[in-house]
């Protein structure tokens, strides 16, 4: 899978693919396919939130002039 590939095409293209899926007039064989692509998507879309999770990680100087992580609060 290409990692260049944006989080949003990657999303775009699961909903594609998810709407393939709900066809009943599908081959197996290309069901399998789509799974196998889904799956890989998905793994690129959690790489990419993890990526994004460590960054977004807010740093913060103290008066000792060292940094000091705050991890992002969860809603």
């Amino acid at each position: 899978m290409n990692k260049k590939k944006s989080f949003e095409d990657a999303v775009q293209r699961l909903e594609e693919i998810v709407t393939e899926l709900e066809n009943s007039e599908i081959k197996l064989d290309d069901m399998l396919r789509l799974y196998e692509e889904g799956s890989e998507l998905i793994k690129l879309c959690l790489s990419k939130l993890d990526d994004v999770e460590k960054r977004i990680s807010v740093l913060s100087a103290n008066g000792e002039n060292t940094i000091k992580e705050d991890p992002l609060e969860d809603n």
